[in-house]
C-alpha cells in the first residue's frame, strides 16, 4: 500500500493516540497530534502564534476558521514527500472537507482512515481510571460523558465521509495495544 496519509479517529480512551504514534515511528511518517500541533503555534513568536496562545490561555476553543489557518500554515511548511498521519483532526465533516482539499492540492492522493473503534462503556471505564491513576480531576464521569457525546455527534459523521475517499479500516480498539498494532500492521500490510 502506497500511503502518504492516514487518519486516526476513534473516541477517547481507544488507545488511536498510542497507535498513531507507533505507527508514525514505524512508516517515519510526521505525527499531527492537534493540541501539540496548537501548543508548538502558540508557541512560536508569529502574529499567528501569539493570536493562538491568547485563544488557549484564555480556554477559548478555536474557531474552525482558526483552526484552518494554523492547519495551512503548518502542512505548508512540511515536505510534500513526508508522510502524515493525523490524529485529534478533522473532528468534524468541514474540517475533513478542508484538510482533503487542501491536502488534494498539495499533490496528496493517497489516503487511509483506521477507525480504532472502542464500546462506549469501555471508553469511560478506561478515562475513569486514567483519571484515576493521573489523578485527573477534570474527567469526572460526566465531563467524561459530555465529550463521548461530542464525538459520537460531530466525529462519527467524518467516518462516512472518509469511507470513500480512503483506504478505510475499521480496527477493535478493545485487546491489549500490541494486539492492536499488530492488526493495524495486518490491515496495512506491513511487515
Amino acid at each position: 500500500m502506497n500511503l502518504n496519509t492516514i487518519f486516526f479517529i476513534g473516541p477517547q480512551g481507544s488507545g488511536k493516540g498510542t497507535q498513531a504514534r507507533i505507527l508514525a515511528k514505524k512508516l517515519n511518517f510526521f505525527y499531527w497530534e492537534m493540541g501539540g500541533i496548537l501548543r508548538e503555534v502558540g508557541s512560536s513568536d508569529s502574529p499567528l502564534g501569539k493570536k493562538i496562545k491568547n485563544l488557549i490561555d484564555s480556554g477559548v476553543l478555536l474557531t474552525d476558521e482558526q483552526l484552518y489557518e494554523v492547519v495551512d500554515n503548518r502542512l505548508g511548511e512540511i515536505a510534500h514527500n513526508v508522510g502524515i498521519i493525523f490524529d485529534g483532526i478533522p473532528r468534524r465533516v468541514a474540517q475533513a472537507e478542508h484538510l482533503i482539499k487542501f491536502l488534494l492540492n498539495q499533490g496528496r492522493k493517497d489516503f487511509a482512515t483506521l477507525f480504532v473503534n472502542l464500546p462506549r462503556e469501555e471508553s469511560i471505564a478506561r478515562l475513569l481510571k486514567r483519571a484515576e491513576i493521573e489523578k485527573r480531576a477534570d474527567d469526572t464521569r460526566e465531563k467524561i460523558e459530555f465529550r463521548l457525546k461530542q464525538y459520537e455527534e460531530d466525529t462519527l459523521p467524518v467516518l462516512d465521509f472518509l469511507r470513500p475517499k480512503s483506504s478505510f479500516f475499521e480496527i477493535d480498539g478493545t485487546p491489549s495495544v500490541e494486539e492492536v498494532t499488530k492488526e493495524i500492521n495486518k490491515v496495512l500490510k506491513l511487515s
